[in-house]
């Protein structure tokens, strides 16, 4: 019997294209169709379009499988913070095929975001320029939802939650608007993130400085007491001395490792010049670009990390995945998680199961029985910082992995 997933696959790229001056829109009404497939999972219909999904998306090898923090990651490859800002499909993304997921990013208090238009394709770059900001419904109405999802079905694959500043907090009031969100949210997922790297909120950027970013992570991990993984996503738009100083806060606050990167503000190297939405050249346009331009850096920032840390800690590579070869570059820079948004857009959801059977014979290629072996196997010679703070005894959690 032919699966209805399948069918729709050699029509994706042309939907995909037809659907471009109405992203967020098409997205909102798919995070709403599988909200109501998640509430009606109990019935015929709902079974049925489920196990649709996971046959069609769905790869699974006990090769790809690691812990790290306790948790058990079924495989390497995630969707990344910003999709499903609300947590509306956070039931059902193991039957996309992923093996964790997270959801944000929320902040305290619900806000509207940034005017619209705000969320772009750049086609002839293969990436996405988005303002979003963090728009999203507020950490109690997320805490809500995830608990509706968890009593109809425990949570499959490792749930993460990107933790974001409100707007209208002043800057000098986040670490409460982040201890606040985390407050909330703290027995609904697996991990979290602190998010302080959106380009898209006036400020946050700022709160990646060494004194800034020691407060947050002072109170959080003050409140957290080691009993879940706390993780920082940071800029790939960071000078490598900025880079130091976030992996000396890590080991001193023993945050459980680091998400890199988020989307970029630069504009260099775009093919695109003029943005077709609002005819204005997109060096004038506010935001940040994901996709293809940021490959390359965020691979660089990733080796870096890992170089720095000696491999001790653990990194979520994110940032133009569109293939096998760009997941596998990543890995092997020292990304023991991956996690894929634009990318997947563009290729369609089968990329998640694609990169999967083509990691299985990466492996077998290079003489390796577990994905956690060809992390950071390809590092350049790079000079390390020296004595790296061990850390406080009474700070966070420390990652382990078979």
């Amino acid at each position: 019997m032919t699966n209805i997933i399948d069918t729709i696959k050699p029509f994706y790229p042309l939907a995909f294209k037809a659907i471009r001056g109405n992203l967020e829109g098409t997205q909102k009404q798919l995070l709403n169709t599988l909200q109501k497939i998640d509430r009606s999972r109990q019935g015929f219909w709902g079974q049925w379009l489920i196990s649709q999904l996971s046959e069609s998306l769905s790869f699974s090898d006990s090769r790809l499988s690691q812990s790290l923090w306790g948790l058990n990651f079924p495989n390497p490859v995630g969707l990344a913070a910003g999709f499903d800002k609300d947590g509306l499909g956070a039931g059902l993304w193991h039957n996309f095929g992923f093996g964790f997921a997270e959801v944000g990013a929320v902040t305290l208090e619900g806000q509207p975001g940034n005017p619209k238009p705000r969320l772009f394709r750049l086609p002839e770059d293969l990436a996405g320029l988005n303002r979003m900001g963090a728009n999203n419904l507020g950490a109690p109405v997320l805490a809500a939802t995830l608990q509706q999802s968890w009593q109809r079905q425990p949570r499959q694959i490792p749930i993460g939650i990107n933790l974001c500043k409100s707007k209208n907090t002043p800057l000098e009031k986040a670490p409460e608007d982040y201890l606040g969100s985390f407050r909330y949210l703290f027995p609904h997922a697996d991990y979290f993130v602190v998010n302080v790297s959106s380009p898209n909120t006036p400020g946050l950027r700022s709160l990646q400085s060494g004194e800034q970013l020691d407060k947050i992570l002072d109170i959080l991990q003050t409140e957290n007491q080691g009993r879940k993984p706390l993780l920082v996503k940071i800029s790939p738009d960071l000078e490598w001395e900025d880079i130091i100083t976030i992996i000396e806060l890590a080991f001193s606050y023993q945050l459980a490792g680091i998400v890199a990167t988020n989307t970029t503000t630069k504009r260099t190297g775009l093919t695109t010049t003029i943005l077709p939405e609002t005819g204005k050249p997109i060096t004038e346009e506010a935001g940040g670009i994901s996709g293809k331009p940021l490959r390359e850096r965020s691979t660089e920032v990733i080796r870096f990390i890992y170089q720095q840390t000696e491999g001790n800690l653990p990194i979520i590579g994110v940032g133009g995945i569109f293939s096998l070869d760009d997941a596998w570059e990543k890995i092997t820079a020292g990304a023991s998680l991956l996690q894929i948004y634009t990318g997947w857009l563009y290729q369609g959801p089968w990329l998640v199961s694609n990169i999967l059977q083509g990691l299985t014979e990466k492996l077998e290629a290079n003489g390796l029985t577990n994905i956690n072996q060809a992390v950071g196997i390809n590092n350049r010679p790079l000079e390390k910082i020296k004595n790296l703070p061990l850390g406080k005894e009474s700070r966070g959690s420390i990652h382990e992995s078979k």
